[in-house]
């Protein structure tokens, strides 16, 4: 999971529309909740025929700056937050990543290549070519390359059915999810999306004159972005699509890898998203209410047969406080905010070691005594991935007074490994594997865990084509390679302890 934007302004002596890396960069703000490794933008600067780009660990607002932003020029540019499931935390690794042969192209991604270590090595042993980082961007990068050489004469300018061709060979070679964005010097904007539409890709466009047919477009992760740049949606690129936005603004896009059924992540809805955003037309926030009034119906049974007796509804700050809300509302119970979060910490669930996590919630966390000393609570999060930062947290609301705690989940219990984009490709990290809900319970320290299930959660959303492969194990791909993969990324996880 990442947050990534790719950007295009009309040709205008405008200089306010001649600086695209600035907007990219507001963009990045809103999405830094998708990732908060690293940041980079990288643009186009047509006066001066050449990429300028800045990458660097730390928050978007860590690592740009009014001095850097200014030198990266022109009216195209494509920005990345990172969170990191594939290669290490060292800079070699972070996007965008840009190449100048066979032509200028830069590119970003968010999602993961089940694949990524067999195509490296396919191209290593075939082609000869040096890997320069451990990011699976470089692969797609490269297979983008390849498309278009082996399509195009040297002479001639690159046009859409090069496009095409490179899309078509990630297609055919590249397996698991992305969302991509690239530049192509003096040429355009270009984006695509996995065949299973696994992860989310939007189009947005900004009218500044109708009459003289000044449009910027832009390819982003979530619609929240859209409205703080004041772009109005088009629509979600849809999945096994690629997109050509041509400097003049003129739009080229075809589907070329249709699916039996597309598979967007529950997640998104679920976690990733933030609340405002839109994901395939359904509202974060909406779906989220959804869930909380669906996970009402299962606590009113064990509330009605004397079960629980919970006091109060509190949320785990801040995903699943919408959820938490509606639960309250349907139980007609309290809802009070008892654990108050820091907002200067990161995401806890997308660090990428457990020793990073369980410091991040005692800095996140502060409970309020008044609200939960004394009281039985029905504490609400969005998912128990492997139990001990809901085990760190019930111990904290234990330790200010907390009689009793019931937790409620908002997805069904997460079994099996993803290979997608979140970082917890093996099975054994995850506490319901190998567990039953009363050996969770007892684990995190809870009197009862109660989860949504598939049908619940489909209910929810009101979509019945997802990818809940880490719930029941229907992959949208192959994962004939997700072994080799979750174990180099284990090394990778050991190597940056």
């Amino acid at each position: 999971m990442c947050g990534i934007i790719g950007l295009v302004h009309p040709k205008t002596a405008d200089l306010k529309l001649n600086n695209a890396s600035y907007e990219v960069y507001r963009a990045l703000l809103t999405l830094q909740h998708r990732g908060q490794d690293a940041a980079g933008i990288l643009s186009y600067d047509e006066e001066k025929g050449k990429f300028r780009g800045e990458k660097d660990l730390g928050l978007v607002s860590q690592v740009f700056n009014l001095e850097n932003l200014e030198k990266l020029k022109g009216r195209m540019a494509i920005g990345h937050n990172r969170y990191a499931t594939v290669g290490t935390d060292g800079k070699s690794d972070l996007q965008p990543i840009v190449t100048g042969y066979p032509f200028g192209v830069g590119m970003v991604h968010n999602g993961n290549l089940v694949n990524y270590h067999q195509l490296a090595k396919e191209f290593s042993d075939n082609y000869k070519v040096q890997q320069l980082t451990n990011n699976d961007v470089e692969v797609l990068l490269n297979l983008w390359c390849h498309g278009v050489q082996e399509k195009r004469d040297w002479d001639a300018e690159i046009s859409f059915e090069h496009i095409k061709a490179s899309a078509k060979n990630i297609f055919e070679k590249a397996i698991g999810a992305y969302a991509i964005a690239g530049l192509l010097s003096g040429v355009g904007l270009f984006g695509m999306r996995d065949p299973q539409g696994i992860r989310p890709l939007i189009l947005g466009k900004k009218i500044w004159d109708k009459e003289k047919n000044l449009v910027s477009h832009c390819l982003v992760s979530e619609t929240t972005a859209l409205n703080f740049l004041g772009f109005e949606y088009v629509r979600d690129i849809k999945p096994g699509e690629v997109i050509f936005i041509q400097e003049d603004g003129e739009i080229h896009s075809e589907e070329l890898a249709t699916p039996k059924s597309a598979s967007p992540c529950m997640f998104e809805w679920v976690y990733f998203s933030a609340a405002e955003s839109t994901f395939e037309g359904k509202s974060i926030y909406g779906v989220r209410l959804n869930l909380g009034r669906v996970l009402g119906r299962r606590a009113r049974k064990l509330i009605e047969n004397n079960v629980i007796r919970p006091d109060i509804v509190c949320p785990v700050p801040d995903t699943s406080r919408t959820s938490a809300i509606a639960l309250a509302e349907s139980l007609g119970l309290p809802y009070r905010e008892g654990l108050i979060k820091n907002r200067y910490t990161q995401r806890s669930f997308i660090l990428n070691t457990q020793d990073k996590r369980e410091k991040a919630v005692e800095l996140k966390l502060s409970p309020v005594r008044s609200e939960i000393e004394g009281k039985n609570i029905l504490l609400v999060d969005d998912s128990i991935v492997r139990g001990t930062t809901s085990k760190k947290i019930i111990q904290l609301l234990k330790k200010y007074g907390a009689k009793d705690i019931t937790m409620a989940i908002t997805c069904p219990p997460l079994r099996h490994g993803c290979f997608y984009g979140i970082d917890f490709p093996k099975e054994s990290e995850l506490i319901a594997n190998d567990k039953n809900l009363e050996e969770i319970a007892d684990y995190i320290g809870a009197n009862r865990v109660i989860f949504l299930d598939e049908a619940d959660l489909k209910e929810a959303v009101e979509k019945n084509d997802l990818c809940m492969a880490c719930v029941n194990k229907k992959y949208p791909t192959s994962v004939e390679a997700g072994e080799e993969f979750a174990r180099q990324r284990s090394l990778s996880k050991e190597g940056n302890a």
